[in-house]
């Protein structure tokens, strides 16, 4: 199977166009207008405001009752574009700098070519998805009755790497990307004057033993072999100044896991030292773990489908089957969660603009992979709905 040149020229198009106009978050009006109006030109079903912004195609074919999920994200960066070509970012401070335009004209490029072609057995769901960078889009779909409105079986997701040559594709069972929660501690002690501290009780003192303590999670609390984690505290805010010891201090930050049955044990190993290290001292305090995004945990099955489907577009030399989990965090991660499925990643290039680092403000697709991305979604319905 190959795509006519056309198509891929009309994707390059639409690639390029959705690049000029990004949008964030869940504000898509003229993202989802473009991608909505390419699908019913398509003669695909079209719904829309499927958790706030997003959209979901639905193409059916034969009498097959299997149905499949394809997922493209479309929001973009709030970062000033700093690229000088032709279709550069006309929205100041906003640009498509993690590739979510590529993958929108990659799913669009591949449901122009099933609607035309219908050569699989069965229903082809395309969903674009809102709000991907903050953790929030995924959610909101399936909150607003994804897997109920829509008979889905299975669900897919894609995404550039850039690093990775073109024509390369990489994935792997089990946890392939980490989760983000963020953590934030409030402790309240007694302050005073800074020379006079045995009349009060220091929060500095105490947050510092709570952010040496919150090391020892991951040394102490976790298995080295089985639960690879990061804790960081990248905030400490006090209420003192020069010569006034404070009456509260403020910790934040970060932590990163493979699984949810780490981040419950981080999460309750955090709580477990702030709590002892302030009953010690005598001071109070708060603490809140917030998920932002799940980890991204590949089922085994429909990992084989994926694998299977990138070699046959190309060729077995080009696909790692066994990649290293990734620190970075994906919120298709949460549809994960609900239905079966593999979110997969494709060499975007490593030279040039194909090797730029994601969110970078000199990032930009390459459109020499967009054909390859929509001919691996293409032999994917056609493996799963023979």
């Amino acid at each position: 199977m190959s795509l006519d040149q056309n198509l891929i020229s009309r994707m390059t198009e639409w690639r390029q166009h959705m690049h000029r106009f990004p949008e964030c978050g869940f504000d898509l009006p003229l993202t989802a207008d473009f991608i909505a109006e390419k699908l019913a030109g398509f003669g695909i079903e079209v719904t829309r405001n499927v958790g706030q912004q997003g959209i979901v195609g639905v193409l059916k074919c034969g009498d097959g009752s299997a149905s499949i999920g394809l997922r493209a994200d479309m929001d973009a960066l709030f970062i000033h574009e700093e690229n000088q070509f032709s279709h550069r970012s006309q929205h100041d401070g906003q640009m498509h700098a993690c590739g979510h335009d590529g993958h929108s004209a990659m799913l669009l490029g591949a449901a122009c070519y099933l609607a035309e072609h219908r050569n699989f057995n069965g229903t082809v769901h395309f969903i674009f998805q809102p709000d991907e960078e903050h953790g929030r889009g995924a959610q909101a779909m399936i909150d607003d009755g994804l897997f109920e409105r829509f008979q889905i079986d299975e669900v897919y997701g894609l995404h550039n790497m850039p690093g990775l040559p073109e024509g390369s594709f990489t994935v792997r069972p089990g946890s392939l990307m980490a989760s983000e929660s963020s953590f934030e501690i409030v402790i309240d002690g007694v302050g005073g004057h800074a020379a006079m501290p045995h009349r009060g009780v220091d929060p500095i003192v105490v947050g510092s033993q709570v952010i040496l303590g919150l090391q020892t999670i991951v040394s102490r609390n976790l298995s080295a072999i089985e639960e690879t984690a990061v804790v960081s505290a990248t905030e400490f805010v006090t209420n003192g100044t020069v010569n006034v010891i404070p009456s509260q201090v403020v910790i934040k930050g970060d932590c990163r896991c493979f699984t949810e049955d780490t981040l419950k044990r981080i999460e309750q190993s955090m709580e477990r030292i702030v709590a002892g290290i302030c009953q010690a001292a005598g001071a109070s305090y708060k603490f809140e773990l917030i998920n932002t995004f799940y980890p991204t945990v590949n089922n085994p099955e429909q990992t084989q489908y994926a694998i299977q489907a990138a070699r046959t577009v190309l060729g077995t030399e080009n696909v790692e089957t066994d990649c290293l989990p990734l620190t970075i965090s994906e919120d298709f991660s949460s549809m994960l969660r609900v239905k079966p499925g593999c979110y997969a990643l494709m060499g975007n290039g490593v030279e040039s603009v194909g090797g730029c680092a994601l969110h970078n403000p000199e990032y930009d697709f390459n459109d020499r992979i967009l054909g390859d991305g929509a001919q691996y979604w293409i032999q994917l319905v056609n493996d799963r709905l023979k």
